[in-house]
This record gives structure tokens, C-alpha cells and sequence, in this order.
């Protein structure tokens, strides 16, 4: 990667810098003790009532818990206690305070990324005209939910930008790009998602940067992609050996 081109790094923020699917599938798995002694596959439903809503409600704690209720009543019906639903939503909205503890090697290598930015800004005043490399969380989902994990995640001070999406498509990525003025060749994403970070990115003709994490929603699961512009890393720091 010529990191001379990059102008602007982008990262996710679930699953790339804290853990947050994990915590959506305790939930997930709260549901499929409930509903399984009444339909095949517990796992199955809940993906076909969170794509059939996906148009309309789009991701997030708030469209997660729509979709995890609609699935219950459906699926169970009457069968379901009002107290069985009530504690099944109140596992749902704690999703709303999750911690958002931020994974392994995220603080060390953003610091180290910033630190690294600050020192080349002063190196000489001679590239004082240049435009300095840009750190930008860049995420989708609900807006007032998104902000929030930052806040408690204390990553904030990190960043010179946030933008917050409702999805992430060449579109979205493209806008990036035009918010920050760039061209597409001067982005770097950075995240855990190939279907929504990986992908567009490369499409619009952005470089790419690949954390796995253990665990992917149904609604991400993607074919594995070899690309010019993709490194593919096994941890967060091991960004810092790419830039």
C-alpha cells in the first residue's frame, strides 16, 4: 500500500473497535430457546423477519428489537407470556448501554496513529500547505445510539471526524469521500465487515484494511475477497506495520 496516497483512514466502529455483536447475540439466543419448541429452525426466522424489515427499519438496537419481538409473536403466538415478552425487550434496550470496551490493541494503535500523524504535521515548514492525514470514524446505525458507544468507548479524542450513516454503500462511501475531499484513491477504510466495509470501499477504488472478528451477523456474511488494494490482518495493531 503507498500510504503517500492515503489521505484519510476510516474506521468502523462495531466489531472493529469494541465488541458489539456479541452482546446481540445473547439476545439472539435468548430468543431462540423461546421460539424453538415451535418452529424448525429458530435461526432461520429471525433472518427472515430482519431482512423483510431491513427496508423500512435499516440496522441498529431499535430496528434489532422490532425484529427480535416481531419473530417471537409470530413464531410463538400465544404461547408467550406478556412477562416472557417484557423480559425478552428488556434484554433488548440494555443493548442500548452496552460498554463498548474497546477491543484488544484499538487504543495502543490509535494513539500510536496520532501521535504518528502530530509528529510528520511538524516534521518541517516546509509541508505546512499540505493537507494533514485525517482520522475518521466512519459507522452506520442510529445516530443517537452510534454517538453514545463513542462517548463511553473514550475513543472520541482520536478522531477528527465522525460520520454516522444509515447504510454503507458505494453511495455512502462516495459521499465519504466528498465530505472529506478526496479523491476515492485517498481513503483507507479500516474494518471487520467485508460486506459493509471492505467491498464498497474497493468498489469506489478506496484501499482496504480486513480485521476479522469471531463472530458476524447473518445480514454480513460475505464471500472472502483477494484484492490489489486489501490487506488482510489478524489484529488491531498489526495496522501499524501498513502505515
Amino acid at each position: 500500500m503507498s500510504t503517500e496516497k492515503i489521505k484519510v483512514i476510516a474506521f468502523d466502529a462495531d466489531d472493529t473497535l469494541w465488541d458489539c455483536q456479541g452482546f446481540f447475540e445473547e439476545v439472539e439466543n435468548h430468543l431462540y430457546r423461546l421460539i424453538a419448541p415451535y418452529c424448525e429452525d429458530p435461526k432461520k426466522e429471525l433472518f427472515k423477519t430482519e431482512s423483510g424489515n431491513m427496508a423500512d427499519l435499516g440496522y441498529g438496537c431499535k430496528a434489532f428489537t422490532i425484529s427480535i419481538l416481531e419473530t417471537a409473536m409470530r413464531v410463538a403466538g400465544n404461547h408467550l407470556s406478556i412477562t416472557t415478552l417484557e423480559d425478552l425487550l428488556d434484554d433488548c434496550k440494555r443493548l442500548l448501554h452496552l460498554p463498548a470496551t474497546p477491543l484488544p490493541g484499538v487504543v495502543e494503535t490509535l494513539e500510536a496513529l496520532r501521535c504518528r500523524i502530530e509528529e510528520e504535521s511538524d516534521l518541517s515548514p516546509l509541508t505546512s500547505h499540505l493537507s494533514p492525514l485525517k482520522m475518521v470514524c466512519f459507522t452506520k446505525g442510529e445516530l443517537q445510539d452510534q454517538e453514545n458507544k463513542l462517548k463511553r468507548s473514550g475513543l472520541l479524542k482520536y478522531f477528527d471526524d465522525v460520520e454516522i450513516t444509515s447504510d454503507k454503500t458505494q453511495r455512502e462511501f462516495l459521499a465519504l469521500c466528498e465530505h472529506q475531499q478526496i479523491h476515492p484513491s485517498q481513503l483507507l477504510m479500516v474494518g471487520n465487515s467485508l460486506k459493509s466495509d471492505i467491498a464498497p470501499a474497493l468498489a469506489i477504488g478506496a484501499w482496504g484494511i480486513h480485521i476479522p472478528f469471531h463472530v458476524t451477523w447473518q445480514l454480513e456474511h460475505f464471500d472472502d475477497i483477494d484484492h490489489e488494494r486489501l490487506i488482510k490482518i489478524e489484529k488491531f495493531n498489526d495496522i501499524l506495520n501498513y502505515i
